[in-house]
């Protein structure tokens, strides 16, 4: 077994978790399950440079008897039968404490874009699971208590980590990084497995920005091997996928199939969808370039292909169908909240009667709203496993409709990008991926969107609405606009590398795959 190495610094109550026992089987996980990640992610970039060529995606020929043939995803256990209300965050203790007591059914709690992977956040937050777990956390700030409701319905705890892309350098298992998957899943298992079983919970994780069937085949022998290593039944793991990558789009059959014993749904996780789209077919053309992102709706044809896609094979599989994120948080504008209540109610109605089986909310205040709306579809039933949706039929041309999305790149779109991009830049290097900005609560998803689509105006020389032709020497007056705009609100220290990191990614002659890998080399 290789011999586990711990880099980072201390952190509190740190020696909780990176026990001897909990390195032991991470190593095992990474013996047995990083080298194949290194090469499907090799893959993907074959698969990317196909699609550049072509200008095309299309389901595959090989997987055709898995989407013809009859099978169903394993039941659901009973705490995951009613997700009709989701919230997201990271694993902070706040957010931990107020997520659990939130009234949503389930609480994704982020390792991966809503959190930064700063050590002490990594260690700290599952430190904060497992005392949340065991029913013994509480926090004193600002002068305020937070406790856990007693006598109260908690939120069901289903943790994201990160994607298979990322590395964790602060562990080393035979002198190389750690997969940060496998240190978030690895690390959670191990240490609260038995616990959540006695709370009639159980393991239970959202696998992000998969891009094949052959990922998640990955992450399902992932799951074989922990049940196995630690004596716990095959098939008590439980995982969601988030259909946040374009080709992910056309492998969702496949991809419920791989992970069939283990699967309990998918979420159509939109703003990473976007960015994927942007990022896929960067160089394709223009008939791939995206207007404003605020004028991309989920009421776009190739979103509307998208989601009832999504909600079509969840049910004919079995599977749970989970709605995108309302990421509205609440402002002491009463207007502001007005209309955002109104946005909330329209998003979460159109989902409901879609046939969605739940949705996401960033903020605990839109709880309430998320729930009036599937409470008026669902009534008392759980779920809608029943509404089969046998009426939709989307094809691979729907998909990859983007020229028929109504919008223009506008001066006022590209101001936006920046302006976003850089403050949550700011935000995460330090320390917080999970940022409200301009009353929305924002991950890595909108910077990647906000960069790559700056990228993408730039290579495709798009003119804006006032003439202007996106130039890399007009995107850097305009972020030195907004860096003087930011100079009195964000500390330099954090401000300046921001500024830095976005122009880097945002307007390298080769597109950077993620601007989180560039990141987290500035962070400790």
């Amino acid at each position: 077994m290789s011999e586990a190495q711990v880099l980072g610094g201390s952190v509190e109550r740190g020696e909780e978790i990176l026990t001897t026992e909990a390195l032991e089987f991470l190593a095992g996980l990474h013996d047995n399950f990083a080298a194949r990640r290194d090469e499907l992610l090799a893959a993907r970039g074959k698969r990317r440079e196909e699609a550049k060529r072509t200008g095309k995606l299309d389901f595959l020929a090989e997987t055709r008897e898995i989407r013809e043939s009859e099978w169903q995803v394993a039941e659901a256990p009973a705490a995951l039968r009613d997700r009709r209300v989701e919230i997201t965050g990271p694993t902070d203790r706040k957010m931990t404490i107020n997520a659990l007591n939130s009234g949503a059914k389930v609480w994704l709690a982020d390792f991966e874009d809503a959190n930064t992977p700063h050590w002490r956040n990594v260690v700290g937050g599952q430190v904060n699971l497992r005392d949340a777990i065991r029913g013994d956390i509480t926090l004193d700030s600002n002068g305020k208590h937070y406790e856990l409701k007693k006598d109260a319905e908690l939120a069901t705890i289903v943790v994201r980590p990160r994607g298979w892309h990322l590395d964790e350098r602060n562990l080393t298992f035979g002198g190389r990084k750690a997969v940060g998957a496998l240190v978030d899943f690895g690390l959670y298992f191990f240490h609260n497995v038995r616990a959540l079983l006695a709370n009639g919970a159980g393991p239970y994780f959202y696998l992000p920005k998969m891009e094949s069937h052959l990922e998640a085949r990955l992450w399902n022998d992932v799951f074989t091997h922990a049940e196995k290593e630690l004596g716990i039944e095959h098939g008590t793991i439980r995982a969601t996928v988030l259909i946040e990558t374009i080709p992910a789009a056309f492998e969702m059959e496949e991809i419920l199939y791989e992970l069939r014993e283990h699967a309990s749904g998918l979420n159509a996780g939109r703003w990473d969808y976007l960015f994927s789209i942007i990022k896929y077919f960067r160089d394709a053309g223009e008939k791939f370039v995206l207007p404003d992102r605020n004028s991309v709706t989920m009421t776009a044809p190739f979103m509307r292909a998208y989601t009832e896609l999504l909600v079509r094979t969840c049910h004919k599989r079995g599977a749970f169908a989970i709605g995108g994120m309302a990421a509205f948080i609440p402002s002491k504008d009463p207007e502001v909240n007005e209309n955002a209540s109104k946005k909330v109610h329209a998003d979460k109605a159109r989902e409901a009667g879609d046939g969605f089986d739940g949705s996401w909310v960033a903020h605990p205040g839109m709880v309430d709203l998320c729930r009036e709306e599937f409470d008026k579809v669902l009534g008392d039933k759980p779920n809608q496993l029943d509404r089969k949706r046998e009426d939709v039929h989307v094809t691979a041309e729907q998909l990859l409709d983007v020229a028929a999305t109504e919008g223009s790149a506008t001066a006022a779109g590209l101001r936006a990008a920046v302006d976003v991009g850089v403050r949550y830049i700011a935000s995460w290097l330090g320390g917080n991926g999970a940022a409200g900005i301009h009353n929305l609560m924002e991950d890595a998803a909108t910077a990647e969107i906000s960069r790559s689509q700056v990228w993408q105006w730039v290579q495709n020389g798009i003119t804006l609405d006032n003439g202007e032709k996106v130039t890399r020497e007009l995107v850097r007056s305009v972020l030195d606009d907004v860096r003087k705009e930011l100079d009195a609100e964000v500390p330099a220290d954090l401000l300046t590398p921001a500024v830095e990191l976005f122009e880097e990614v945002a307007l390298a002659e080769a597109y950077p795959d993620f601007l989180t890998l560039s990141a987290y080399e500035r962070i400790s």
